[in-house]
């Protein structure tokens, strides 16, 4: 049996770094090591795969029966011109896009391909703005935004009322997997119609104009309010992209990626990174219809005691998931590890708990560790813009700059704002020239608004850290900053497992608070005596879980040093983050302001709600005030 290439020593590039400082005291960060050329579109990939490994297994999803079906490279590639001679029958172009509703499959991924293939954007909206509202507001904004010239969506049973509702406004053909006449009026064309046109000719003189501007994909960002901004991403950005991750993950050429995800294409991490890094080094992807939620992670993980993965991508919600099951099933552990050369994580801090205990099952499984690594980056950078390619000792470091990124870390109060140039960055906002012009500053530098900080400030080389959201730190009525995305790593860790994830609040109030989001399988788990159906209320405010909370906020206390480091009190959450209201993406990821905005009179029951109240829990003592 071959042996698994493990070692970060030939896995990833030695990180290089070139560091200016500025007399204005702002820094300079990039990488040492040069960005080699790019493909010019990422039709190139499928063309190169499609002709040199015709037969190597591309997509896959699983069928009616159960099986795994999909497409090899060859099948792939012939679909994708055929699809693409379809579109430039219906005078699709780079202003009238194709907008896919539904989730990661097989067809949508064609789809997409064979839109970017001759020039026309594709545009990937989540499903949740179809399924998870009580209106469609924001979908028919998307809608008027994108202004599509076809419309996909899978299940036309599922999608149904929110297709119903565009046709409403917006008459170009949609097309479903199978094609429907509803009497409602609903009138979808099956997926197959777009296999049906043959047009070699148009399709290579369409493919051959495509340049690195070129706009590839439409890729939607959450807003804390009104409608999500469209991202324009270049096939340059995207080419960019994946030619940093092939110089600073050399290993990923050796050795094609065997990936099981879930990640969806609506987003920057699962489109850009993932699919694109299968394609682009003629890896498999098997595409994963579970999610990190309750009732759907069994999906996942029937998947993954199946197949082996070489590279696992997730987020911490499904770390948290993941590690409680390879925990307990023996067979799904040796199965994960068998193969596994990197797990990676991104979009929000790894606990350090989940970090310690993937790498203790690691070693217990393969009897030496697995490389646990991390980046940075956004929908706007395409998404990397560092990489912590080399084995950092603990979760949150993001690394350094990618080859063709430069950094600018400008003083902004007493954090580093960050800032990003380089072909991987996107020109703008579709349609929103005002909104592009405030996002860059003078020098060109696209002003992301995160900020970080150094592992080792006498050691640049050892990478940055994460350090929060600039907008969303906030002041006590003391002057004392609070540093909200420290402090919510902090506190999620000492929480766990029960704290799902943690929003702080206080902002000029004299103490920290939190609004938690329960884990609320962790916190049955506490509640022997209650039944199985009890209400989220009842466990939530269970003696053993308040205890629980209690003996969290004394840690954090104890550990603190001042005021802003800890939290006097706590409110255990019942009602789970909207979606419609911007609360929660659908990779779990919490938006700090929209939930105290939209909570602004939970925020002020944590403050001024009765002693009694059962939801809500209080440091056991005060602590003497420590001038931080």
């Amino acid at each position: 049996m071959t042996r698994v290439e493990r070692s970060p020593d030939l896995l990833f590039a030695p990180p290089a770094l070139e560091f200016e400082r500025r007399t204005d005291g702002s820094i300079l960060m990039r990488s040492a090591d040069p960005l080699g050329e790019s493909a010019r579109c990422v039709g190139e990939w499928l063309e190169h795969w499609g002709r040199t490994a015709p037969e190597k297994d591309f997509l896959l999803e699983r069928g009616e029966d159960g099986r795994w079906q999909g497409v090899t490279y060859g099948e792939a590639l012939a679909r994708v011109r055929r699809i693409a001679a379809h579109l430039l029958r219906l005078d699709l172009s780079a202003e009238r896009t194709v907008a896919i509703l539904s989730e990661n499959s097989v067809d949508a991924g064609l789809l997409a391909l064979a839109a970017m293939h001759v020039g026309v954007p594709a545009a990937f909206v989540s499903p949740a703005y179809s399924l998870m509202t009580r209106d469609y507001t924001k979908l028919e904004a998307i809608i008027e935004l994108l202004e599509p010239g076809l419309i996909y969506a899978a299940d036309v049973r599922r999608f149904g009322p929110a297709l119903t509702q565009v046709r409403r406004r917006w008459d170009v053909p949609i097309m479903t997997a199978t094609g429907s006449d509803d009497p409602s009026g609903l009138h979808t064309l099956p997926f197959s119609t777009l296999l049906e046109c043959a047009d070699e000719a148009a399709v290579e003189q369409a493919y051959l104009g495509i340049t690195p501007d070129t706009v590839a994909k439409l890729l939607l960002t959450s807003g804390s309010t009104g409608t999500p901004k469209a991202v324009i991403n270049t096939h340059r950005m995207l080419c960019a992209n994946q030619q940093a991750i092939a110089q600073v993950w050399p290993f990923t050429d050796r050795t094609p990626p065997v990936v099981v995800d879930w990640l969806p294409w609506s987003h920057t991490f699962g489109s850009n990174h993932n699919f694109n890094l299968i394609l682009r080094t003629g890896g498999t992807l098997y595409i994963d219809a579970g999610r990190p939620a309750p009732g759907l992670i069994d999906g996942t993980l029937a998947n993954l005691r199946e197949i082996a993965p070489t590279v696992y991508f997730n987020v911490p919600r499904g770390y948290d998931m993941l590690v409680s099951a390879l925990r307990a099933d023996d067979h799904l552990r040796r199965t994960f590890f068998s193969r596994m050369q990197v797990i990676f994580y991104a979009a929000a801090a790894l606990p350090q708990h989940l970090w310690a205990a993937l790498g203790e099952l690691a070693h217990a499984t393969l009897g030496e560790p697995v490389a646990l690594v991390s980046a940075w980056g956004s929908t706007e950078t395409a998404p990397l813009a560092t990489s912590c390619h080399f084995q950092a000792e603990r979760s949150g470091v993001i690394g350094l700059p990618v080859p063709g990124c430069e950094l600018k870390l400008v003083p902004s109060q007493s954090k580093l704002e960050v800032r990003v140039k380089g072909p991987h960055v996107t020109p703008g906002y579709w349609r929103r020239p005002d909104l592009t012009a405030r996002h860059f500053d003078a020098e060109g530098y696209y002003c992301i608004g995160d900020a970080v900080r150094f592992v080792d400030v006498e050691s640049p080389e050892r990478g940055l850290e994460f350090d929060g959201r600039v907008a969303e730190d906030f002041k006590l009525d003391s002057g004392t900053w609070v540093n909200v995305g420290a402090l919510r790593v902090a506190a999620v860790a000492t929480l766990a497992p029960i704290a799902q994830d943690i929003v702080i609040a206080g902002a000029d109030r004299s103490e920290v608070g939190f609004l938690i989001f329960p884990n609320t399988a962790a916190c049955r788990e506490l509640c022997d005596e209650l039944p199985g159906d009890a209400a989220a209320a009842a466990v939530y405010s269970h003696p053993a879980v308040r205890r629980r909370v209690a003996e969290g906020l004394a840690a954090l206390a104890r550990h603190g040093g001042g005021t802003s480091t800890y939290a006097t009190r706590a409110l255990l959450l019942v009602e789970a983050p909207s979606i419609d209201a911007g609360e929660i993406t659908d990779k779990g990821y919490i938006n700090q302001r929209a939930v105290l905005a939209r909570r602004a009179a939970q925020v002020e029951q944590l403050y001024s709600g009765e002693a009694s109240d059962p939801l809500i829990v209080r440091l056991a003592a005060a602590r003497p005030r420590v001038r931080p």
